[in-house]
């Protein structure tokens, strides 16, 4: 499961006591709340379904799923529709593609969800072979499921938003800008990523 509430207040007062925007902002908005994923299948699928269309589209077409493969369905339940049928829950063409192929490493017990790599990198090229998982979507489930606590999603617009406002710097910083910010927040990362997307909508800071 993701970082708990303890993990996150732990995380960000060990940076917060060298870095000085981290502590003022902290000040200003507070402890972020959790953010938790169950690990798993699922999980992935229902990325892909909300890839690109509302919360009230993603939440429609999971439904529909939900309803045609049954409320505990896995991989294989899947593979066994035809496109037609999916096409009917709501999945296009494309994602019906990236459906399948997380379905079909599942499957094949080429992806193991539950046994992940413990390196970071590693694990994120092992999710990112799923087509239509890049990497921000791989970063987010090792920190939302997994509960990764080092964890930097340094390309999310909200996080380098977010932490150019937490740093106070007159423009936003790009991803190489955002990653080379963070170095010295090893291994407090993801802690401060939630809290960058806490701080994104904050008018006081």
């Amino acid at each position: 499961m993701g970082l708990s509430a303890r993990q996150i207040r732990d995380g960000l007062d060990t940076v917060a006591a060298r870095e000085p925007g981290v502590a003022r902002a902290l000040e200003i908005a507070g402890y972020p709340e959790p953010r938790i994923r169950p690990t798993g299948y699922k999980t992935l699928l229902r990325t892909i379904v909300g890839q690109q269309v509302s919360v009230a589209s993603a939440d429609s077409v999971w439904r529909k799923l939900e309803a045609e493969l049954g409320e505990d369905f896995g991989p294989a339940c899947l593979l066994e529709r035809d496109f037609d049928t999916l096409r009917a829950c709501g999945l296009s063409r494309q994602k019906q593609g990236y459906a399948r192929s997380l379905s079909e490493l599942v499957s094949a017990g080429e992806l193991e969800l539950e046994k992940l790599p413990a390196d970071n990198e590693e694990a994120i090229a092992q999710l990112t072979r799923i087509k239509g998982i890049g990497r921000w979507s791989a970063e987010i489930y090792l920190l939302f499921a997994e509960g990764r606590p080092d964890i930097w999603p340094a390309g999310d617009l909200a996080v380098m938003a977010g932490i150019g406002k937490i740093l106070g710097l007159e423009e936003r910083p790009d991803e190489k800008a955002t990653r080379r910010l963070a170095e010295g927040w090893r291994p407090h990362r993801g802690a401060i990523a939630i809290f960058t997307w806490h701080c994104y909508d904050n008018p006081a800071l």
